[in-house]
């Protein structure tokens, strides 16, 4: 394809069929391609940043192992990220000071503001990480942020400090991202999909001439794009068809009632299967996930005690080997994210390349609501990572010069942010 005929696309291109319009991912085609510098330059200004919290700790002694550097020995957590082990580091000895609370929970709503004493009289919270982000970069793609979670709480708080509910329904952010039309077109559209009909039967015409302009990597590139589409979809009406199926009925009294919200597993793995897709077809750059505990049990095998309590152990054996089931799950279904972000690519180029992902906690010992030394993980965003970085124990490093390391990574310039002294050493 020549440079006239790409100058003929859109930067931006939808499919569009009757009440839908599904988004593309960016591809070759819609790069300049006078010289190779110029679509790399293109690729690496697009970084993008996904922010996920679970609220309830991560045992730490699953979690950090005893050496420093690249040659540490995994431990039972970071075993399900090996094949990974270069793409992300794991940094302990970071937290926000003066974290001391209304309550021992109350600091997930400064995990990504830094603001001190949350909770208390007086307090009033400031702008978060990602919505700092928002306001710089995110008027460059349809959506500023997606904001995320398994319930309404969020991460997210914007310039004057009050929180941005999340959305915990992925069906509802698959179709704010994919289907657009009347409230009665997306309605029939949704319908469409719980009978089976996929997002592509609609725009399958138009999909296809559009594959026979395109050269053979994009074709590539879409067909997998598609077939995460259709993938998803799958997956959400199967979540839905489960809740409207009628559970069996048994002789025993009924354990302790479990209400939607809390599998937390199945759920994070909804949102996290929405991640790439929205990301690979620059519907957003900015996502925040916040993965709230609960106090009911969730459906992994093996465990029979709600999760909260089990996050406050007091050390008991049966306790923690429950809890270790439960965030060997989160750990798992990370994993799996960070699969789809390598193996998707963007202008040749691994999406998780261009994709900071931290995961992490808002507290470091959730037995007993320590926010010091905090578990923070961050892979991707074409860092130098591949190590376990270790600040000290008893005098943390600040958690918000990594997140000035990370706004500078997206292109934003700044030296500060909330609590933040410098930029977090260690990173390129």
């Amino acid at each position: 394809m020549n440079q006239s005929s790409r100058s003929s696309f859109p930067r931006r291109k939808f499919l569009k069929g009757a009440g839908v319009a599904l988004t593309l991912p960016l591809l070759d085609t819609f790069l300049p391609r006078a010289r190779g510098q110029e679509i790399a330059t293109a690729a690496s200004s697009r970084k993008k940043m996904v922010c996920i919290c679970t609220s309830l700790g991560i045992h730490a002694p699953f979690l950090f192992p005893e050496e420093v550097g690249a040659a540490y020995t995994p431990t039972p957590y970071l075993e399900m990220l090996n094949e990974h082990r270069q793409d992300f580091t794991l940094f302990s000895g970071l937290s926000h000071p003066d974290q001391t609370g209304a309550n021992g929970h109350t600091s997930e709503m400064t995990w990504l503001t830094s603001a001190r004493f949350p909770g208390l009289g007086g307090f009033k919270n400031t702008i978060s990480l990602d919505q700092l982000a928002a306001e710089k970069i995110g008027l460059q793609t349809r959506f500023p942020s997606l904001v995320l979670g398994t319930g309404s709480p969020s991460l997210s708080y914007n310039h004057g400090g009050v929180m941005i509910p999340a959305e915990s329904r992925p069906s509802h952010v698959f179709a704010k991202l994919f289907l657009e039309g009347t409230p009665a077109e997306v309605r029939q559209q949704v319908q469409k999909l719980r009978e089976g009909q996929s997002i592509m039967d609609t725009v399958q015409d138009e999909a296809r001439s559009f594959a026979r302009r395109v050269g053979s990597a994009d074709k590539e590139k879409l067909d997998e794009y598609f077939t995460s589409v259709r993938e998803l979809e799958q997956r959400l009406v199967t979540s839905e068809a489960w809740v409207q199926k009628p559970k069996p009925k048994i002789d025993a009294e009924p354990p302790r009632d479990i209400q939607n919200g809390s599998d937390l597993i199945g759920r994070m793995q909804l949102l996290f299967d929405l991640i790439p897709l929205a990301l690979q077809s620059d519907s957003t750059r900015l996502i925040t996930i916040f993965l709230q505990g609960a106090n009911a049990v969730p459906p992994v095998p093996g465990v029979t005690i709600d999760h909260h309590n089990l996050s406050h152990h007091g050390q008991e054996p049966e306790k923690i080997a429950q809890l270790r089931l439960i965030e060997t799950e989160q750990f798992r279904v990370f994993s799996g994210l960070l699969d789809k972000l390598k193996a998707k690519r963007e202008a040749g180029v691994p999406l998780l390349e261009d994709t900071m992902v931290m995961f992490g906690s808002n507290l470091g010992n959730a037995n007993s609501h320590d926010t010091r030394n905090l578990p923070i993980l961050l892979a991707g965003g074409g860092f130098k990572l591949g190590q376990h970085t270790a600040f000290d124990a008893n005098n943390n490093a600040r958690l918000c010069n990594l997140f000035v390391s990370m706004l500078q990574q997206l292109g934003i310039e700044t030296d500060t942010f909330g609590s933040s002294t410098g930029t977090l050493s260690g990173l390129a």
